[in-house]
């Protein structure tokens, strides 16, 4: 009996000194492996540390324990798959561009680096894990807009259908000062008639005063005050009138166009409450060099150097080399032109570079998703887009719904062909 409990005392001891012995050194659990990942304890703790911190400043309240629990883990899972698809198309943040962001973060929130950092501090984070977060968070944006991008398709006649539904909202308050030439034909001379408007459309055209020619061939009732009807919101105008007014601006010719009165001419003399958009455009051209498993990242920057250094040289111009190496194959055949574009049309690094380089001056090489770049702005112009910006405003809207529809059907899509397994937590284990 002695010798048991003797025995008994002593794996006790042995146990209890194992188990002081492995606390300093235990290691970090996994939480849920994702495909060839894992989401580590740690992460779930911090996040969940993180919606606590948020949901206290806001005054709301939290689910339970185990809801928040799985909200945490399933916006875990749903990150890392993104997390993994931006490195599978080599999507990488460098520490400039993760600065400047975490600057914003902290101007939006009127605060100073160091205050935000005591921010992150209070909220049980270190810095360093606040800066990972954000590299991660723009990594997985960027990933997405790439991706989810390629799925969206947009005709033009979605777009002209919104833009004509934008413009009637914009036309409720805007007014238009009218001219109006009107000649009236009869079964005899209508084809003279249609002849003789556009003829006075051409000298209007060439810089004929409206107002002269309208007293001297105008058969309209206003054709005294030289066409001159006043200023009126479209649904005052007469239904011919605006049935011919959408999308035009002060000092645009209309017409000539005909009803069973007679054929018509209109001059919009000038314009009250719509806002006219100048934007500004560049043309620019690029050489693409994409890394392969034959061309490393390094190949591929020292490549383009190579060609900058040959431009310099005058051993070959900039047109020849993008014809004959850029991967870009809608703009190499163009000698790497792009056209006249607004920079928004662009991926965020090649967008900063044509809106910040000189005219003429060649870029550094650059990476974006699609591969390295160099690029040399050819010209910058100022343009009236007022017609142009309801286009793209009516794009935006399609965009953004379109792009929330098809990145919602990608999360599934992601998610439904990953490899996920939830670990079960000691409490759990039999």
């Amino acid at each position: 009996m002695k010798l048991w409990k003797h025995a008994l005392i002593c794996l006790v001891t042995l146990l209890t000194c194992t188990n002081v012995l492995a606390k300093p050194v235990e290691l970090d659990k996994v939480a849920v492996i994702v495909n060839d990942g894992v989401i580590l304890q740690s992460d779930v703790d911090n996040a969940i540390k993180t919606v606590k911190a948020n949901v206290k400043q806001s005054g709301k309240s939290l689910p339970s324990a185990a809801v928040l629990h799985d909200q945490v883990i399933d916006k875990l899972i749903l990150d890392k798959l993104q997390e993994q698809e931006a490195k599978r198309i080599g999507v990488k943040i460098d520490d400039a561009r993760l600065t400047a962001a975490i600057k914003d973060i902290a101007q939006r929130n009127k605060q100073s680096i160091e205050q935000l950092k005591q921010s992150v501090k209070n909220e049980g984070l270190t810095y360093e894990e606040f800066r990972n977060q954000i590299r991660k968070e723009m990594e997985i944006s960027e990933a997405r807009n790439a991706l989810v991008r390629r799925r969206i398709n947009i005709i033009p006649a979605e777009v002209d259908n919104m833009a004509k539904l934008l413009a009637q909202q914009t036309n409720a308050t805007v007014q238009y000062k009218i001219s109006h030439i009107q000649l009236r034909y009869n079964d005899d001379n209508k084809d003279e008639m249609e002849k003789k408007a556009q003829d006075l459309v051409k000298r209007l055209n060439s810089g004929a005063d409206f107002s002269q020619l309208a007293m001297s061939y105008s058969k309209g009732p206003k054709a005294l005050n030289g066409g001159d009807w006043g200023w009126m919101r479209k649904e005052e105008m007469p239904t011919i009138f605006a049935d011919h007014i959408s999308d035009q601006h002060q000092g645009d010719i209309i017409g000539p166009f005909t009803s069973g009165a007679g054929v018509h001419i209109l001059k919009i003399t000038a314009v009250k409450g719509l806002k006219s958009v100048a934007v500004t455009e560049v043309n620019a051209r690029h050489i693409l060099i994409k890394p392969s498993v034959i061309l490393s990242d390094e190949g591929a920057k020292k490549e383009l150097n190579s060609f900058i250094r040959r431009i310099k040289n005058g051993e070959a111009t900039f047109g020849e080399l993008a014809q004959q190496y850029s991967q870009d194959p809608g703009s190499a055949s163009q000698k790497g032109e792009l056209g006249y574009q607004t920079p928004d049309m662009y991926v965020p690094e090649f967008k900063h570079q044509v809106e910040t380089l000189p005219v003429g001056q060649i870029s550094q090489p650059f990476k974006t998703v699609h591969g390295w770049h160099i690029v040399q702005v050819l010209d910058r112009r100022k343009v009236d887009k007022t017609g142009a910006a309801m286009k793209n405003k009516a794009y935006r809207i399609l965009f953004n719904r379109k792009f929330n529809e098809e990145a919602t059907a990608w999360l599934q899509e992601l998610r439904a062909s990953a490899y996920i397994e939830i670990q079960k937590g000691d409490d759990s284990d039999s």
